[in-house]
């Protein structure tokens, strides 16, 4: 038996997150802190603001914050890589990141980091992908009201979370699963 490379996408985003956050530690929370935060004060002047828009997903406060995002990344990810196809996995990836990034600059006055949005992509998307034409999966009903229904009201308390790439993340892989009923996976 050999080890497989069996998730691209899964794998290569858990490895360079990790691969950034041991050398923001090494770094002092520099590395971070530069590229891998989106920051309120967007300029689009500032070439590195384009980098953080979609690279926050990438940067992680602590290793508590990485390991919580990835142990759902790396349960849930090749299961969605097998049914929808690496390529599609990643745009979803990079969509839910370009429009939480975007969203926060232009309705938050918040720094936003992390890969949580991913995660309630990964989490909404796996609880609907067997949906069948017709149908709403009793696991989507749950997933929504357990997992965003928490974000919602969460939403309402200030412990630095960003409730709101939680909710907008749940909603991306909502919206897609709904998207794709009916049409071929990648499998």
């Amino acid at each position: 038996m050999r080890i497989s490379y069996n998730a691209p996408v899964t794998l290569s985003f858990g490895l360079a997150a990790a691969t950034i956050h041991l050398l923001d530690t090494i770094l002092a929370g520099a590395l971070t802190s530069a590229f891998f935060v989106v920051y309120p004060d967007f300029s689009f002047l500032n070439p590195l603001d384009y980098v953080r828009i979609w690279g926050h997903v990438l940067g992680h406060a602590n290793w508590e914050h990485l390991l919580a995002n990835f142990t759902f990344i790396l349960l849930l990810g090749p299961i969605l890589e097998e049914k929808y196809g690496s390529k599609l996995l990643l745009w979803l990836m990079v969509a839910t990141a370009l429009i939480t990034g975007l969203l926060n600059v232009l309705f938050f006055t918040t720094a936003l980091l992390g890969a949580s949005g991913v995660v309630y992509l990964f989490i909404v998307l796996a609880s609907i992908t067997n949906i069948r034409q017709g149908e709403i999966p009793l696991t989507l009903v749950l997933v929504a009201a357990l997992f965003l229904g928490k974000e919602v009201l969460g939403s309402f308390a200030a412990d630095n979370v960003s409730q709101f790439a939680h909710i907008l993340g749940g909603a991306v892989g909502g919206a897609f699963g709904l998207l794709m009923v009916g049409k071929k996976s990648a499998s």
